[in-house]
């Protein structure tokens, strides 16, 4: 059986796994990414993750490696100064896991790797202008227009969460201020949160704030309003750019439901301009989140 091994590299976890041309996920393994101070070390141990899955399932052939990470240029293979993660300067990481594992390997931004998931096996099915937003440690964004995901000249088209919402507003990892994910992100909900509970415990999560959210707990339900709020009007924004039928919304922000889709919708409707009022979905990934990472980057090697 023919496999590809996806690898997400998120700001806080890593993982990789097997994947089929049929979307199964067959293996996979979550690392910590912030475990490792170095791209070098986490390459190698991501690398025999990987092997030992190819050990544990001898009916397979590994074809390739596709990788979606942080600021992942997939014209030149590096990621470059992403702001969620601990590395420094350009990484040339498409280079260091071909030689490591010594296979074709492709790699794009993260939440483009999650556009292509969605559009081959998820809620993008049969579209061919859409949108993806992941809400997880930052906010990323995978824009398909025409049935092509969109890379621009420099293959960092669509940084959508580094756009500028507020001028002079929270400083981010990208080293300006008021970029959207910190407003509309797992880190960005908790500052909220901190904001309207200064009582809140220190390392309190996004998980924790869902969850009080769910229970009915005021402050927690304020921070997902204003969240929606926030990210409703970005993309009421962006949808004058772009112009997409459908938003898919991924990452465990969106476990809260209607608490944070309400706001986004009624915020989204309001600030669109009118000849866009009514057009389009705001709907929330068909891909189970432990696996959709996973697929999106193999989808890399499928698409090639």
């Amino acid at each position: 059986m023919n496999v590809v091994a996806g690898i997400d590299i998120g700001g806080t976890n890593t993982a990789c796994g097997l994947v089929t041309d049929q979307g199964e996920v067959l293996s996979k393994e979550i690392l910590p990414t912030r475990s490792f101070t170095d791209a070098d070390s986490l390459v190698k141990a991501v690398s025999a993750c990987i092997r030992q899955q190819i050990k544990d399932h001898p009916e397979t052939l590994l074809q390739g490696i596709g990788i979606g990470a942080p600021n992942a240029n997939p014209y030149t293979g590096t990621v470059d100064y992403a702001p969620n993660l601990s590395w420094k300067g350009i990484v040339p990481l498409k280079k260091m896991f071909e030689e490591e594992l010594n296979l074709p390997t492709f790699i794009t931004n993260d939440a483009k790797a999650a556009a292509l998931g969605e559009f081959r096996f998820g809620a993008a099915r049969g579209l061919s202008d859409f949108l993806v937003i992941t809400l997880g440690t930052g906010l990323g964004s995978g824009l398909f227009a025409n049935g092509q995901i969109v890379y621009g000249h420099d293959g960092f088209a669509g940084e959508l969460g580094h756009v500028i919402v507020e001028s002079n507003g929270r400083m981010c990892g990208c080293e300006r201020k008021g970029c959207l994910e910190t407003y509309c992100s797992a880190t960005g909900i908790v500052r909220t949160y901190k904001e309207l509970n200064p009582q809140a415990p220190e390392n309190i999560d996004s998980k924790e704030i869902t969850r009080r959210a769910l229970d009915g707990e005021e402050a927690a339900r304020e921070a997902y309003r204003k969240t929606g709020e926030m990210l409703g009007f970005a993309l009421a924004n962006f949808t004058a750019v772009s112009s997409p039928s459908t938003i898919i919304l991924f990452g465990g922000l969106v476990k809260a439901g209607e608490l944070l889709l309400k706001p986004v919708r009624e915020s989204f409707e309001a600030n669109l301009l009118p000849i866009y009022r009514g057009k389009i979905s705001i709907k929330i990934s068909e891909l189970h989140e432990s696996d959709a990472a996973l697929l999106g980057a193999g989808s890399l090697l499928f698409e090639n």
